[in-house]
């Protein structure tokens, strides 16, 4: 959905309900969250309130008796920025291939900086995949390194003050990316172990000495083990290549340069789910309407937990 259809849809308060009613209880009703009684009745506000809302679900059981709407106990719950900038902020996160800044998405939707970067996050927190299919078929693995230049001291390597990034693709499906830190050799088959088939066809990597070690520890010993010398300027071969990985690092690290300039390593963790998020489902016609079920689905989110123990930017 982009944001012509958004402001179609979705351009006022009753519409962005609606919507949000429908992803969270598709068969309508049934249960108070609160107490699970089925005892459930619609209230329409009859009288001019503070509340713009001009409905809401109320619970019969006398001991519960609890007034709820389709945005309680969802990322969207107690928020005080109005539903449709939510769903425009959702368009403008989904469609933009290397990301956005909060500093843009402030600019768009004409909030504060603090609410426009509270809000990118909010939406983030429901892109990590959980528990997820094992990669399968032809997968390519590789390492990379995100972090920003050191002027004026001297460093034992290019390396020492960067973040290892550890990527795998399936070719043809699913991307992950993690922050490992480092690519030893037990890092990487903890990582091969978790997220890679048994029974892959074969494995893609670059010359990396720790890959051969790292399959055989992670009991991928027995799968086909390609790779390609980026070393010699080898980069492909017949069907061997790992463009694929390196192609979706490249996307992430321009948006890094070129979208949001600055990113702490605290943080690292969200901006990867959200470039996989976003990669996997780049052909999903309904990837918004998937995206505000799973904000349905998660319990809010506090800025005081996003803040505290702040890691500096790189």
């Amino acid at each position: 959905m982009n944001l012509c259809e958004v402001h179609e849809k979705l351009g006022t308060t009753e519409q962005c309900l609606e919507y949000i009613e429908k992803m969270r209880w598709p068969d309508g009703v049934k249960r108070c969250p609160t107490c699970g009684c089925d005892k459930v009745v619609k209230v329409e506000r009859k009288a001019d309130s503070k509340n713009s809302r001009g409905w809401f679900y109320l619970c019969q059981e006398a001991t519960c008796h609890q007034q709820f709407s389709p945005t309680a106990g969802t990322l969207f719950h107690d928020s005080h920025l109005p539903l449709i900038k939510w769903f425009q902020a959702i368009a403008l996160v989904l469609n933009a291939k290397k990301g956005i800044s909060a500093m843009q998405l402030k600019r768009d939707l004409g909030v504060s900086y603090k609410t426009a970067w509270y809000l990118y996050h909010r939406i983030r927190e429901i892109m990590a995949e959980g528990e997820i299919p094992k990669l399968g078929g032809i997968v390519e693995i590789d390492e990379t390194y995100v972090g920003g230049k050191r002027r004026g001291k001297k460093y034992q390597g290019h390396r020492d003050h960067k973040i290892c990034v550890v990527g795998m693709k399936q070719r043809g499906g699913k991307l992950r990316l993690f922050h490992a830190p480092d690519a030893k050799i037990e890092t990487l088959a903890a990582y091969i172990k978790e997220h890679v088939s048994a029974d892959v066809e074969a494995i893609m990597t670059d010359e990396l000495p720790a890959y051969p070690k790292a399959l055989r520890i992670s009991g991928h010993d027995e799968i086909i083990h390609k790779t390609v010398n980026h070393t010699a300027g080898i980069y492909s071969y017949e069907d061997v290549t790992t463009n694929g990985i390196e192609s979706a690092f490249s996307l992430f690290k321009r948006g890094i340069v070129g979208q949001y300039h600055k990113i702490s390593a605290k943080h690292l963790w969200r901006y990867l789910n959200e470039s996989c998020y976003r990669f996997n489902r780049r052909d999903n016609a309904d990837a918004f309407g998937d995206t505000v079920r799973r904000l349905c689905g998660f319990p809010p989110l506090t800025f005081a937990s996003l803040t505290s123990d702040e890691s500096e930017p790189f």
